[in-house]
Formats: structure tokens, sequence, C-alpha cells
């Protein structure tokens, strides 16, 4: 059987089901009228802040995408037909202009750009839809609300996942078979699509999360630490910011996250396949990719399905059944990756298998790390919870610590998966492919293995604000106790969740930065006739690999202090706007003047969208200009196989950039993530009366101690919702830019 026959096929089977579920979670009961008034407000909300946003992004885009066009042209030579002459890889004629690259290419990136935004639309859609559902469910039982909350998070989960699927197929088939252009170049041509998949999430992952934890700061502060009400209290205006914002930031901008994470991995995996299949004529190496997703796809639909059957006795630990089908999932996938491999990659097959399990014990590993350091049944939550007796200050040092411990297992997941799918990928024996080459395309089936289960991981983190949001409809609405302890148990298991799946962002970041890396090495060989199975030297004592390292690494501390005074600078204007509310109207907290939500949320609008604009520019402007500066400032040489190769500098400084800047990317997204979401769990787990003091009395919310855990989680909310999930697309949208534009760096 020929295998690429189930691209199309997972492609439709993900449409279908995520429309089977869509039809499940809308037609169950919508509970109270006061719980379907609350919905309103958030679903107003949360629909009047993505128009905005995607209008703006959808300017910025339309600029690009003309730019691109324009400076590709320019720059590059045409795309030269790449053959095999006995035993060498040579570059032949140009089969295409440079007129013509510009366009493809940027046709590619709008197309990956609309894509990325209509993710980002679809999850938030469809969240606040089922924040309602789930809330109702809770009236009745856990395992309704269980079923609700990730049925709901899953039609996201999967439409993400269709629509790269489809979107990177559909480019392969116009490019090649309708355009006839050769199977080894299109990948190169259809990169712009990662490009502007990473340029849209980029935008939407900042703007969305600048407005979730200002809304969310600006709540907490005010009304749980000023006021003394409880959290998502009808009388704090800044409550239905706070509930939208849950939406924006996690739902929209990880939808978008999460689709240019597996565009972009899915096509350098591609790019890598081309040198294997120019050797061996086989196309299976450069379509590999896009079967093994196929693959995933029909895992999660299985696992998702089971998740129901382990929910019976959910009451004692609601996060079994999200694990178990997680179980499901990863077993499912080391089938289809059997399948795959063993149909597909020749007769050296069972080393490439092995590196496809190598990956997916990442993921595991991640998944558990993250789990460990976030949720409050381990040591380290428990510790942050127990520093709050003396006060912020020590609760803040606590959670400081945790958050920079957790980097050092999270690093040694990543190499240890990175070196071990080296050596078993190059273990392959592959006649005239060099070990080195079949070793790099080893990483990239580690990739694409623990990717299998992305629809899963997806649906999961969309939980998460799904059952926070439920929690505030109950609160807000006056919902029964009964109905409000089964959310705020799920609120913990999502914020757990929201943290796995932020970690396994981090890892898939870390895998596909060294897969994107050398895909971009490989687009400058092709730019300097350099075969492609050819290893590249990367001097790292070389003044131009240092220096673009150094930037690198600035890169990443700036962007993250730009995001994080983003949410201190909207949040103050949020605490501003409600404490102005309570001054001037009293009757506010006694319950006969209602709040101004809408004011609240225009302003935290206003203020999210001004702030995304400057990080975003500099990361996308920051490589452009390192690139073309030093391409003009020095010129370089290279010696492959005894021949030299005269060119500019640029490609050298932005390779340093690449790397060191990947690097400290993956170390600051680490310790944002899991400090944030420990700080956050150790909040609840105060709040859910786990905690006695001195003198053996259960800590209530209002105390002081509980107050400090306030200030801490506050501390970590951009660290987690903002910072963190934003250095993700940071690390791959420097790769996807480079990658697109390395012409310009290159030319001598």
């Amino acid at each position: 059987m020929n295998l690429i026959v189930l691209v199309p096929i997972a492609g439709a089977a993900a449409v279908l089901f995520a429309l089977w579920l869509a039809r499940d979670v809308l037609s169950r009961d919508t509970g109270t009228p006061e719980m379907q008034q609350v919905a309103g407000l958030i679903f107003e909300g949360a629909m009047a802040f993505l128009k905005r946003q995607y209008g703006t992004i959808a300017v910025m885009t339309a600029v690009i995408a003309v730019v691109l066009m324009g400076v590709v042209s320019l720059v590059s030579e045409g795309v030269k037909e790449i053959t095999l002459q006995g035993t060498s890889i040579v570059y032949g004629d140009t089969v295409m202009s440079s007129g013509k690259e510009g366009v493809l290419t940027g046709i590619a990136f709008a197309v990956g750009a609309l894509c990325s935004g209509i993710s980002g639309y679809i999850g938030m859609y469809i969240a606040v839809r089922s924040n309602l559902r789930t809330a109702a469910a809770a009236q009745h039982s856990l395992k309704d609300a269980i079923t609700v909350a990730l049925r709901g998070g899953a039609v996201s989960g999967f439409l993400v996942v269709a629509l790269s699927l489809i979107g990177v197929s559909t480019m392969w088939v116009v490019y090649t078979r309708v355009l006839g252009y050769p199977e080894a170049i299109t990948p190169f041509l259809i990169v712009g699509f990662g490009f502007g998949a990473s340029f849209v999430a980029l935008f939407a992952q900042i703007g969305g999360g600048i407005y979730t934890k200002a809304a969310d700061v600006g709540a907490d502060l005010v009304g749980k630490v000023e006021a003394g009400i409880p959290e998502d209290d009808p009388r704090n205006a800044a409550v239905i910011a706070d509930l939208v914002g849950d939406n924006v930031g996690d739902c929209a901008g990880r939808g978008a996250d999460l689709f240019e994470s597996m565009s972009a991995e899915n096509i350098g995996a591609m790019i890598l396949g081309v040198a294997i299949y120019t050797v061996t004529q086989d196309l299976n190496w450069i379509l590999f990719p896009l079967v093994l997703r196929s693959f995933g796809v029909f895992a999660t639909i299985i696992g998702m399905l089971v998740v129901p059957m382990f929910s019976e006795n959910a009451e004692k630990d609601p996060m079994r059944p999200l694990n178990m089908g997680y179980y499901v999932v990863s077993a499912l996938s080391i089938v289809g990756l059997y399948i795959a491999t063993s149909q597909m990659l020749g007769d050296s097959w069972m080393w490439f298998f092995g590196c496809g399990v190598t990956g997916i014990a990442c993921g595991f590993a991640f998944v558990y790390i993250t789990q460990y350091y976030t949720a409050g049944a381990w040591r380290p939550v428990k510790e942050i919870a127990q520093a709050s007796k003396t006060g912020p200050a020590t609760n803040i040092i606590i959670g400081t610590s945790v958050g920079l411990e957790t980097f050092a297992p999270s690093a040694v997941a990543i190499v240890l998966a990175l070196v071990i799918a080296y050596t078993l990928g190059s273990n392959a024996d592959i006649a005239n492919v060099p070990a080195f080459t079949t070793g790099i395309f080893g990483t990239a089936v580690a990739t694409m293995g623990m990717l299998m289960s992305a629809a899963y991981i997806l649906s999961m983190d969309t939980f998460g604000p799904i059952t926070d949001n439920a929690g505030g409809i109950a609160e807000f609405s006056g919902a029964p106790a009964s109905a409000r302890h089964i959310t705020d148990a799920l609120d913990t298991v999502g914020n757990t969740t929201k943290a796995l799946t932020k970690g396994y962002a981090v890892a898939s970041a870390g895998l596909a930065a060294f897969l994107l890396f050398s895909a971009y090495l490989d687009k400058v060989k092709e730019r300097l006739d350099i075969p492609l199975v050819t290893e590249l030297p990367i001097d790292l004592a070389s003044i131009d690999v240092f220096a673009g390292g150094v930037l690198g690494v600035t890169l990443v501390f700036l962007f993250s202090a730009l995001t994080i005074r983003a949410v201190g600078s909207a949040a103050s204007s949020i605490i501003e706007e409600v404490r102005r509310q309570f001054r001037e109207h009293p009757g506010i907290m006694t319950g006969t003047e209602r709040p101004d939500y809408a004011r609240a949320v225009d302003i935290t609008a206003r203020a999210a969208l001004r702030q995304m604009v400057a990080p975003g520019v500099l990361v996308v402007s920051a490589p452009i200009v390192v690139g073309l500066v030093f391409r003009y400032l020095r010129d370089a040489s290279v010696t492959v196989d005894g021949v030299e190769h005269l060119h500019s500098s640029g490609w050298l400084a932005v390779s340093g950039m690449l790397i060191i800047g990947t690097i400290g990317g993956i170390a600051m997204a680490t310790f944002f993530n899991n400090s944030g979401g420990a700080w956050d769990n150790a909040k609840k787990y105060i709040e859910s009366g786990e905690m006695t003091d001195e003198n053996g009395q259960v800590v209530k919310k209002g105390s002081p101690i509980h107050a400090a855990a306030v200030v801490g989680d506050t501390v970590g909310d951009p660290f987690k919702d903002t910072a963190g999930p934003s250095l993700h697309v940071l690390v791959k949208l420097l790769a996807t830019v480079t990658l697109v534009l390395a012409p310009l760096f290159i030319a001598s």
C-alpha cells in the first residue's frame, strides 16, 4: 500500500471528527439563564478582541508578503536543479527565475499566515462555546464536565492539525503536480508557509498573552488582595476581561503557536529529506513527515474516544483520565511509527524507528517533568506554598529557585533525545549517503515522532482555559457549591495541563531548533553550490558566529523584558480602572450597582494591541539586521572538501544567532513556564484547604499567607502566559525567517 494516500484521508478524518466533537459539545445543556448571560459577555468580548487583533495582524501580514516577494526576487539567483552524477550531487541549470521564486515564496507565506489565523480563531470560538456547557455539566457530575471540556478543546486540536496537514500537503501538490516544479526544490519554496504561520502566531501569542495577564493581574490584585472579594466575583469590573483573556491567550494564541510548530517542523523535515531523496530518488524521504503526522491523527482520535472510559472514579484524581488518554495515543503512535518507517524508509528503517520512539519518549519526559514542578502533589509547589507563611518575598524567592531548577532536567532530556536520535540515524546504511546526513534526518524523525500526539496535547491545553472559564461562570452566576467544587478541581488540573503543554512546546522547540537549523544550513549549501550531503563546518570561535550568538541571547532577554513590561503597563491601566469604579460607585460592593465590564475589556484590548507591536517587530527584524550588517561588514570563506567558497559573513553571524538564541530562548521559556505554573498551583494548593498553619488550622482565603501566594501568582502570570509561550514562537520564527531569507545574507 502506498502510505501517501493516508495524508488526505487523515486530513479529512481530522476535520470530520472535529465537527462531530463540536456537534456533541454544542448540543449539551447550556445551564441557567444567569450562566448564559455571563457566557454571552465572555463570547462578545473575546470575538471583539480577536476581530481587532487579527485586523491589525492582517495589515502587517499583507505588507510583509509583498516585501518578501520583492526581497527574494532581488537577492536570489534563482533555483538550480539538484541532480546526482555518479556518486556526486551537483547543481545544474536554473529551473526557476528569482522572480518566480519570490512570488511563490510570498504566496506560501500568505497561505501559511491565513491558516495560522484560522487556527487561532477556531480554537477560541469553540472554547468560548464550551465553557458554558462545562459549567452546566459541573452541576451534574465531574465525569460529564471532563468530557465536555476535553472534547471542546479537542475541536481546536484536530482542526489545527488538519489545517497544518492539509495546508502543507496542498502546497506540495500545487507546486509539484500542478505547476510542475521538481520535488527536490519544492520544500525550499513552501518554507514561506512556515514563516507565515510563525509570523501570525508570534503576534497572536504576544497580543493574547498581554491581554490575558493584564486582566488577570488587575482582577487579582484589586479584587482578591485589596478588596478581599473572591476570585471571579461579579463585583469586580475586571472579571469579564480576565475570563475573555483566558481564551484569547491560551486558546487563540496556543492554537496558532502549535499550528506553526507543526507546519515549520514538517517543512524542515521535508527539506532534510531532500538530500537523501537526491541520492536514492525515493520520494518517501521527503513525504515521510506528512505520513507520520497522519498516523498521529488516527492515534489521537482513538485516544480521545477512550478518555470517558477512565473517568468513572475521577473524583480521586481528575488528571488520571487525561493521562490515560495520552498513554493510549502514545502507544498507538508507536504502532503507526513502526508501519511508516518499515514501509517507507528502506532496509535501515529500524534505526529511524528508534529515532521516532526516542522523540515520543522525550515528549513523555517533558510531560512528567512539568507535572512534577507544577502540580500540587509534589515537592516544588508545596515548598512554594510553605514559603508563603513568611510573606510574599520568600514565596517569590522559592518560586524563582524552582523555575531555575526546572531547566536542568529539561535540558538533559533534550540533549539525550538529540544525541540518541542522531546516533541511531547515523547508523542507517544508505548507499552514497554519509552518516552525517542520516543522523540529521534521525533528529527530524524524533521531532516528528514527538509531534504525533500534538492534537491531544493541544486538546489538554485548551481544556485549561475552558475549565477556568467554567469556574468563573459558575461563581459569577451563583451556581451551587457542588458545581463550584467540581470546577475548582478541574481548574487545578487545567493549570497543570496548560503547564505541561507549554513544556511539550518547549521540548518540540528544542528538537525542532536543531532540525530547522540543519534545514537552514541546507539552504546555505544550495546557495553556495555545496552538495547537500556534505557537512558544513560552523566555527564557534569565529568572530562572526560568536558575535551573532551574543546578539541572539540578547534578543531573548530584550524580548522577554518587552513582553513582561507590556503586561505590567497594561495591568496598571486595569488596576486604576477597577479602583476608580470601586471609589466612584460604592454601590458596586453592596451589590446595588453593576460594574462597567465593557470599559475594562476595552481598556485591556487597546493596551494589549498597542504593546504587542514592539516585541513582534523586534523578533522579525533582528536576524535580518544582523545578517545584513555582517554581509556588508566582512567577507569570509569556508572550505569544504578542499574547495574554498568565498562569500559574505552574514550567514555565519545569523548561524550564531540561531544557535545561541535558540538555547537562550529554550532556557528562558522553561524558567518562565514552570515557575509561573508552580506559583499558580501553590496559590490553588492553599485555596483548596490542603495547607495548615503552625497551630494546625487550615489556611483560608483572605489570610496573609494566601495574600502572599496571590502576589507570587501575580508575578508568575506574565511569565507563564506571556513571555514563556511567546518565546516558543520566537525560537521557531528565528529559524523560519532566516531560512526564507538566507539568500539575503549569503550574496558575495
